[in-house]
C-alpha cells in the first residue's frame, strides 16, 4: 500500500507518542519532532508507510537513545491477553464453527496496537470483534487453502496478539512457523515477546530479519526470503503487514488478517474503518 496524504500527519503524531515514551528529556522529543518533520518532506507518496515508519522509529531510537521504548507496555500486554486466554478458549470450544471462532480471535487481538490504534479499549474492541459482521470474508477460501497446506507461515505482528494468534494455531492443526520482528520496533512482536506468549509451544519461531513496522520483503534476511517465497500458505496479520506487502506480487500467496484501523487503510482496502477483515491475496 502508498502512502497518503493523511498518513504524515499521523507520522509525526506517532514520533511525538513514541518520544514522550521514550524520554521525559523535552529538549531530545523537541529534536525528535525537528529531525521528523524534516524527513516528511523527503518521504515519496509511492513508499509504503512500514518504509517511512522504520526510518523514523531509528531517528526516534537515536535521538532518545533508548532502543525500545515500548519493552513495559508490550510486556504488560502480553500479561493482559494471557489472563483472556482462558476465555477466548471457552468461546472457540463452545463455538459451532470453532476454526472461524478462532480467526475472530485471532483478528481481535490486532487491536493492540500502539502505533495506529492508540488508546484503544481492550474489553470493549475485543468483545465487539467477536460479534460483528465481517467486512471482507474470504473464509471458505481460507478453508480451502488450510485443508490442502502442508506447513503454513504466519506473519505476526504485535506483542499481546500473539497471545490470540496462539488460539488459531492451536486450531488449524497443522506445522506453523510464526514469524517476529528482527528488532524492537513499536510494540511489533520480538520472539521474546512471543515466548511470554506461549507461540514457542505451538511453533517455530523465526525471524524476519526487518526492524520495519511491516514484513518489507527488501529488509528481510535471506533466510526468510526464502522461507517466504517457498511457502504455500501464508498468514499476514495486521495492517503494518498488509501496508508492506497487499501491492506486491506474492500478496496472491498471502490471507490478510486484520482490524482496519484507519481511514486511509480503510480507503484502500474499500471497506468501513473499524471493519474486520479475511481477504485472499490477490494477483499484481
Amino acid at each position: 500500500m502508498r502512502t497518503y496524504l493523511d498518513c504524515y500527519p499521523c507520522f509525526l503524531n506517532q514520533a511525538l507518542r513514541a518520544a514522550r515514551i521514550a524520554t521525559d528529556d523535552e529538549a531530545k522529543i523537541k529534536r525528535v519532532l525537528d529531525e521528523v518533520g524534516m524527513m516528511l518532506k523527503e518521504i515519496p507518496l509511492d513508499s509504503t508507510p512500514p518504509e517511512s515508519g522504520r526510518l523514523i522509529y531509528r531517528k526516534i531510537s537515536e535521538i532518545t537513545e533508548n532502543i525500545d521504548p515500548y519493552r513495559k507496555i508490550k510486556k504488560e500486554s502480553t500479561e493482559k491477553a494471557l489472563s483472556l486466554y482462558p476465555y477466548l478458549k471457552s468461546r472457540v470450544v463452545a463455538s459451532n464453527d470453532r476454526l472461524l471462532m478462532a480467526i475472530r480471535i485471532a483478528i481481535a487481538g490486532n487491536v493492540i496496537d500502539f502505533g495506529a490504534n492508540w488508546g484503544f479499549d481492550w474489553d470493549t474492541e475485543v468483545a465487539d470483534t467477536l460479534e460483528k459482521e465481517f467486512a471482507l470474508f474470504d473464509y471458505d477460501k481460507f478453508r480451502e487453502k488450510l485443508d490442502t497446506a502442508q506447513k503454513i507461515v504466519y506473519l505476526g505482528d504485535n506483542a499481546g496478539e500473539c497471545v490470540f494468534d496462539k488460539i488459531l494455531i492451536e486450531e488449524m492443526k497443522k506445522p506453523v512457523v510464526y514469524v517476529v520482528r528482527g528488532a524492537p520496533i513499536i510494540n511489533d512482536a520480538t520472539r521474546a515477546d512471543a515466548v511470554q506468549a506461549g507461540i514457542d509451544k505451538v511453533a517455530t519461531i523465526v525471524s524476519s530479519g526487518t526492524d520495519a513496522p511491516g514484513t518489507i520483503l527488501d529488509t528481510c534476511s535471506t533466510e526468510f526470503k526464502a522461507l517466504f517465497h517457498n511457502s504455500d500458505f501464508i498468514i499476514s496479520k495486521g495492517q503494518g503487514n498488509y501496508e508492506a506487502l497487499s501491492h506486491t506480487s506474492a500478496s496472491r500467496l498471502i490471507f490478510f488478517l486484520l482490524k482496519v484501523k484507519c481511514r486511509v487503510l480503510a480507503r484502500n482496502i474499500g471497506v468501513e474503518e473499524g471493519g474486520i477483515v479475511i481477504q485472499a491475496g490477490r494477483d499484481r
